[in-house]
């Protein structure tokens, strides 16, 4: 569905719907030649949605579900569940600018909040596994952000916004001179926060230049993020979201979150008769401490990296063969300590196996090398047929700081069989995965193509999965989780009507999931089937419709029981998976000064527990923004979030005998002010 998400309803929208950028192949390509779904948040959309979370804007793609937490925390659904647990995060690739943000084996399930998202240029997503370009954590789905550069930035400009609950929000892109090969834009966010206790000051900034270098041209860039969060815990009792005096409350006034990154890194490419040269050397740093109060005990987590490496890629066309050759090498150093300050609160047995004390404390080096190939060949004038391979050895070497073993930080056991944390002695792991994939595009009219694609993907274990072990589990439990897919999809593109729909199938195993006790499954299967489909149409002159809509079924294809929690049963619906999600926008701009659209968004019944006991029966939103340009320089917004201030739950789930959720926010209105210079 490029057509319906390049261009947005109601806030200025004239892109052109035929081209994608970079997450394809690295390189500008028709959207009807790209055999795969690839959906395209442009520009325009960002500006006028302004999101305050990420969860806002990603409501328009189709198979995507960010959910809210408190502040600007969020867990990532791509065609699959709301993943939760050590690994979760490693089941999806955030990219910027097409380079990964973080480390392969350490990623953060809050990581989108270290991108500026509210500046990008573009957002593409890509659901399912990638192709030969794309590695590890490329499992579910792949979020690309695309910044401003010399040659695709807008008009310089300074924003002023305020709205419901103390929020500020300050923002500046520059410079002014059109034809500068710089580019400087910075967000300062300041938001009360709705619930007591749980504000936060976030601030983002990126600066690149563009210049020629070595026959070629070399963007280079740097991204800094802060966060400064109090945050809001779950709220607890059947339907508590429902009651006003419990869903603006805070049971953890003593939570909070510090996080920083930092990315420094090149993008230089040179273009010769027959081929295209694509070197992108990265460094990057990242520092958070949290309260995890949503665990017994509430363990502070302090955890770090550094890491740095380089992407090639050769690309060389000929008039019916394209081919991309490249290596990925990556090198990083972890840290992570857990510390819990007093003892557990709850029976006899959470008391006994949560103690006080150091929990965790190890570093970790790795390197990652990926030699890939990918292909794509005409096989006439309507069909081409895509090849692709990629190879990944990863290696770990582990220290731990600590005692080894399953005991308190002093050496003594627990009761009821033992802590609940372990602690394995210092090792090393090696990981090597292949991902092939295959596809077919076939072009049935010129507006019209259909495509299938077959594909694997992966991931290495995350380091959190390996390392910060429960009581009875052993590394040697773990092994590289794979996903097969298959996807069919159609894609039909002209001037006033956009149709994209994909039917996918996949299959993965060797997950680790959490249950309703905190405690870790291995060696998990799931599979997921379902149907997307999203449609772009202006059907006036000044008037536009856009749809998104997903059917899934997210389903166990195992059988156990959890040591110490609950069934998993082939069948059953994996817990946080609605089966139904969609939105719709309609869109107003006659060309005059005035411009508005209204979204509807719906999410589906869901369980909340792996038995399929317990479920949150979904919800409706209503959004409306309109903008008015005053002038010619002046832009005022006005943004008006849950319109009918329905009682809703961000996300639920069931955990530890109750019901927990995160409050979704009531009726907000939020006015912005834009001067371009």
């Amino acid at each position: 569905m490029l057509a319906a998400i390049a261009a947005p309803p109601a806030i200025a929208a004239t892109d052109t719907l035929s081209e994608i950028v970079v997450t394809g192949q690295r390189r500008e390509q028709p959207a009807l030649a790209y055999p795969g779904n690839i959906e395209r948040l442009a520009g325009e959309l960002v500006d006028g949605v302004r999101h305050q979370h990420i969860h806002q804007l990603m409501t328009r793609v189709a198979g995507v579900w960010i959910s809210r937490g408190s502040g600007q925390e969020h867990l990532t659904a791509i065609r699959s569940p709301v993943l939760t647990g050590a690994g979760s995060c490693g089941g999806f690739l955030f990219l910027e600018n097409g380079i990964p943000i973080r480390p392969a084996g350490f990623c953060n399930v809050n990581q989108l909040f270290e991108i500026d998202t509210e500046q990008a240029q573009s957002i593409e997503v890509i659901r399912g596994p990638g192709n030969a370009l794309y590695g590890s954590n490329a499992l579910h789905g792949i979020v690309n952000v695309l910044m401003p550069g010399a040659d695709n930035r807008g008009p310089a400009h300074g924003v002023v916004e305020v709205g419901a609950n103390r929020f500020l929000r300050l923002q500046a892109e520059l410079p002014a001179d059109p034809q500068s090969p710089h580019f400087a834009g910075f967000t300062f966010s300041d938001d009360g926060g709705f619930r007591d206790d749980s504000g936060y000051r976030q601030f983002k900034l990126h600066v690149n230049t563009t210049n020629d270098f070595l026959g070629g041209q070399l963007t280079s860039a740097f991204t800094a993020t802060d966060l400064d969060q109090e945050t809001a815990g779950f709220i607890v009792g059947e339907d508590a979201y429902k009651d006003p005096a419990v869903n603006r409350s805070n049971p953890n006034p003593e939570a909070f979150r510090d996080a920083s990154s930092q990315r420094l890194y090149g993008i230089w490419t040179r273009e010769a008769s027959q081929h295209t040269t694509d070197v992108r050397p990265f460094l990057r740093r990242s520092d958070m401490e949290f309260l995890q109060h949503f665990l017994p005990g509430q363990p502070l987590e302090e955890n770090s990296h550094v890491s740095a490496g380089v992407m090639t890629a050769v690309t060389k066309a000929t008039d019916r063969h394209t081919s991309v050759a490249g290596l990925d090498l990556e090198w990083s150093d972890v840290a992570l300590r857990e510390t819990q300050v007093g003892p557990a609160e709850g029976s006899d047995f959470l008391v006994e196996t949560r103690p006080e004390g150091k929990h965790y404390d190890f570093n970790v080096g790795s390197i990652s090398i990926a030699p890939y190939l990918q292909s794509d060949i005409e096989l006439g004038e309507l069909l081409t047929l895509g090849l692709g391979l990629r190879a990944e050895y990863t290696r770990y070497d582990y220290d731990n700081r600590m005692l080894d073993g399953n005991t308190r930080d002093d050496g003594t056991p627990c009761g009821f069989g033992g802590c609940l944390y372990t602690r394995p002695a210092d090792r090393s792991d090696d990981f090597f995965n292949l991902a092939p994939k295959a596809s077919l595009n076939y072009r049935l009219a010129p507006s019209t193509s259909v495509y299938f694609v077959a594909a694997r993907g992966f991931r290495a274990p995350q380091m959190t999965e390996l390392y910060r072990l429960q009581s009875g589990q052993q590394v040697a439990d773990l092994d590289s989780e794979r996903i097969d897919s298959a996807e069919l999809g159609l894609r039909h593109d002209v001037e006033s009507l956009s149709i994209d729909v994909a039917a996918f199938a996949m299959r993965k195993r060797n997950s680790v999931f959490r249950d309703a006790q905190g405690f870790n499954v291995s060696g998990a299967r799931t599979r997921h089937d379902g149907v997307e489909a999203a449609v772009d149409w202006q059907f006036a002159t000044a008037w536009t419709l856009s749809v998104n809509a997903t059917y899934a079924r997210h389903r166990y294809d195992f059988d156990t029981v959890a040591a110490r929690g609950e069934s998993f049963v082939a069948g059953r619906d994996v817990d946080t998976a609605p089966r139904w999600m969609g939105s719709a926008e309609v869109g107003f701009d006659a060309g005059g000064p005035l411009r508005a659209a209204l979204q509807w968004v719906s999410m589906g019944r869901y369980f909340i527990d792996a038995e399929n006991r317990f479920d949150y029966p979904g919800h409706d939103l209503l959004n409306l923004r309109a903008v008015f340009e005053a002038t010619s320089r002046l832009a005022i917004a006005a943004r008006l979030n849950n319109l009918a201030d329905a009682d809703i739950a961000d996300r639920a789930d069931f955990a530890f005998g109750n019901y927990r959720y995160f409050p979704g926010r009531g009726r907000e209105l939020f006015v912005e002010f834009r001067y371009r210079m």
